[in-house]
């Protein structure tokens, strides 16, 4: 019997799922059916994180450029915006998963697919939304727009 996938591999398989959609400008949920149609075993963990990012998107993007000082989401580099995409899902739509893992978890990401730089940015921003958006990650999504 096979063993169960750990979070850490469900939310990379998430990452490379989400920086593919990215990347290529497919839709999230395209890339994960081209995945498992090519054989490609996506964990039920990685698929409610794929699913989760592209649901929330727009409110998590929101959430992104209001805390990272300077810079816009589209200017960030795509591996690092999608890392940070999968935190904030799960600080604002995981109650079960604590924020300093979901912390941890993406300056871990950052600093083995991205760089030492990355990992500083990612930790600097999620501990920004941590530290000053508590209301924010309390606080049900307005449907103001």
């Amino acid at each position: 019997m096979r063993a169960v996938t750990s979070r850490r591999q469900a939310r990379r398989r998430a990452v490379d799922i989400l920086f593919q959609a990215d990347v290529t400008g497919e839709d999230p949920h395209r890339v994960l059916e081209d995945w498992e149609q090519a054989g490609k075993r996506v964990d039920p963990f990685a698929r409610e994180l794929v699913e989760g990012v592209a649901a929330h998107r727009s409110e998590i993007d929101e959430l992104l450029g209001r805390y990272a000082e300077e810079w816009t989401v589209d200017r960030m580099a795509s591996l690092d915006r999608t890392i940070l995409r999968i935190a904030c899902f799960e600080l604002l739509h995981r109650p079960d998963t604590p924020a300093g893992a979901a912390i941890d978890e993406a300056v871990q990401a950052a600093k083995e697919l991205s760089t030492e730089d990355s990992s500083r940015f990612v930790n600097g921003i999620l501990g920004r939304i941590v530290r000053e958006g508590t209301e924010a990650l309390d606080a049900p999504p307005s449907d103001a727009g």
